[in-house]
């Protein structure tokens, strides 16, 4: 299956023409069996770069939302005012009370602002799932991902307040990948990566059955990783011999200068504007 996959949200811009950069992430991916849209950035950019970049929202197929963060889903209103009804493909537990609490710092909202039945009533129709599911012939969504912690860095800033007031550690269980399969690999498409990259190209590679992966995009999580969990990813970029590395969002400028000296002309800098075609 060919496959193309343009970015629409993401921190930085790659084009200098009328795009806008805001912290999130969403891609726009087109394939011979269908087009779809993974996750919607804080809708302040989706709408103006899809229409900059002559990408027509309204031919998807379905959204799929990574996991319930902010600024991975609020665009969603936005994108239900030129499709809907739309599916949507996401884990139950995206509308988690999600808090970022910080020493010293006041409480920030981190989660999904909007009701399950605002967005329905915009034209919404979720479809959760929390196991493996081959949506389309060839596309993949990875459902939950099991954890190994030696590859994956919980961060302990991020609470789930409950109803009874209790601060609970968010493990973000809800964290969604996915993957397509192509003549030369799979291409893997990221949000944040919480359940951990390495954990997630591993489950993909058993899931699908595939012995390659060609390439990676989207947001590693790695700004926030040490060294140990740094070295195993270009450990498992070199076991399945990875061809392309598309970093974006949770990376961070540092640890991504870092990828695109090691891996040389594997590695591109996925802003808004950045294109992969397999």
């Amino acid at each position: 299956m060919k496959v193309k996959l343009t970015v629409l949200c993401e921190n930085s811009v790659v084009t200098p023409f009328g795009v806008i950069g805001e912290h999130g992430f969403s891609a726009y991916i087109e394939t011979e069996n269908g087009n779809f849209l993974f996750d919607t950035g804080q809708g302040k950019g989706l709408i103006n770069n899809a229409n900059v970049l002559g990408i027509d929202l309204k031919k998807i197929d379905f959204l799929c939302i990574s996991h319930g963060h902010y600024d991975h889903t609020l665009g969603i209103p936005s994108l239900l005012t030129i499709k809907s009804p739309l599916k949507i493909y996401a884990h139950e537990n995206i509308f988690a009370n999600r808090y970022w609490l910080r020493p010293n710092m006041p409480p920030k909202f981190i989660g999904i602002p909007f009701r399950k039945e605002f967005l329905e009533t915009l034209g919404a129709k979720f479809e959760f799932i929390k196991d493996f599911t081959e949506v389309k012939k060839g596309i993949y969504i990875s459902g939950e991902v099991p954890r190994d912690p030696d590859y994956e860095m919980i961060d302990p800033d991020m609470k789930i307040i409950n109803e009874n007031g209790e601060k609970i550690q968010d493990t973000i269980i809800d964290d969604f990948s996915m993957a397509i399969d192509t003549d030369k690999g799979l291409v893997i498409i990221l949000g944040c990566a919480h359940a951990g990259i390495v954990n997630i190209l591993n489950y993909f590679i058993e899931k699908t059955g595939k012995e390659k992966i060609y390439a990676v995009v989207g947001g590693t999580h790695l700004g926030f990783a040490n060294e140990k969990q740094l070295n195993k990813t270009l450990e498992i970029i070199e076991k399945y011999n990875i061809q392309k590395l598309g970093a974006s969002h949770c990376t961070g400028l540092a640890v991504s200068s870092i990828l695109a000296n090691m891996l040389k002309d594997k590695f591109f800098f996925a802003g808004v504007g950045a294109v992969l075609e397999v």
